[in-house]
């Protein structure tokens, strides 16, 4: 194989009550990557599109992940990489991460398979690091995985698939404004009374003890968060009327994406995903900012080879 074309999808991090723990793929959103082997070593990047971002290989996070896993690998040929940026980077859904969970897997392909998910996690770690500081997993695992992860563990990294109900749908919308990471970071509190974290771990319990059994009604009731929320969705505007309305349209739940700005509805059936989707828009549209919203299954699978 000389020549490999991949989606690397979007996906939605700390899911309300799992801050740096929980994250899923979503299947509408998503970057597309081409890999062309080429006898040359190294990494070179040939095209970007969608996004402005930089062809330095040790600053784009896609090359410096291709880079890294060759000279892992000792390969002895190199790739020649083109990045499709079908979202916005900073819109909170895990640009930078579509990016290094796909170089990773991508190479992974000419490398006959050689690291396994959790090592292609690691690696895609490692982008995460050029792209903002530091080494988090829940959008790479995420994207590499597919559908509902859990990051149980640091040292060690573990990382748990959980499962999708089949029914399970998300509405997100991504107002055009910046959130930076660094803000969103300095906004959180340093300290938390220990009845609020007690709340928050049972959430996240009932939350994944609702994916395991299609519990939509526990799932809906765990989908809150009383640590994050609160001091972040200051930094986006109008967040309270998105999530009243999509409550009221009768989603599960509603929360920020990430570290914002966009805001996901989880939802049962696409009837309802459909009525969420319309009251989410209404509630949006006098507001005088731009934005993109869209709607989609949770990407169960993951990575695709196009």
């Amino acid at each position: 194989m000389d020549y490999l074309k991949i989606f690397s999808p979007a996906t939605v991090a700390n899911v309300s009550c799992g801050f740096d723990s929980l994250g899923f793929a979503v299947e509408a959103v998503g970057d597309e990557m081409t890999f062309t082997k080429t006898a040359e070593k190294g990494v070179k990047i040939t095209q970007i599109t969608g996004a402005n971002l930089t062809y330095n290989v040790d600053e784009n996070v896609a090359s410096a992940v291709v880079k890294k896993i060759l000279l892992k690998a000792n390969a002895n040929f190199g790739i020649e990489l083109t990045i499709h940026k079908g979202f916005s980077p900073g819109s909170g859904l895990g640009s930078s991460a579509a990016s290094a969970a796909g170089a990773a897997f991508g190479v992974n392909q000419f490398l006959k398979n050689k690291y396994s998910e959790l090592e292609l996690t690691k690696f895609a770690m490692f982008g995460e690091e050029v792209a903002c500081g530091s080494q988090i997993a829940d959008n790479v695992a995420a994207a590499i995985y597919g559908g509902f992860v859990l990051v149980r563990s640091y040292n060690p990294l573990e990382i748990v698939k959980l499962p999708v109900p089949k029914k399970l749908r998300v509405v997100a919308i991504h107002p055009q404004i910046e959130v930076k990471t660094k803000d969103a970071r300095a906004v959180l509190p340093t300290e938390i009374p220990l009845k609020d974290a007690v709340t928050q771990w049972a959430n996240v319990g009932g939350l994944i003890a609702g994916l395991y059994t299609e519990n939509y009604e526990l799932i809906s009731n765990s989908l809150v968060d009383i640590i994050v929320e609160p001091h972040r969705k200051k930094l986006i505007p109008h967040f309270d009327d998105v999530k009243n309305a999509a409550l009221n349209a009768g989603a599960l739940g509603a929360g920020i994406s990430g570290s914002g700005p966009t805001i996901f509805a989880l939802c049962k059936g696409n009837k309802i995903a459909k009525k969420v989707h319309k009251a989410i828009e209404e509630a949006y549209k006098n507001t005088g900012i731009d934005f993109e919203m869209f709607t989609s299954k949770v990407n169960a699978e993951g990575m695709k080879i196009l």
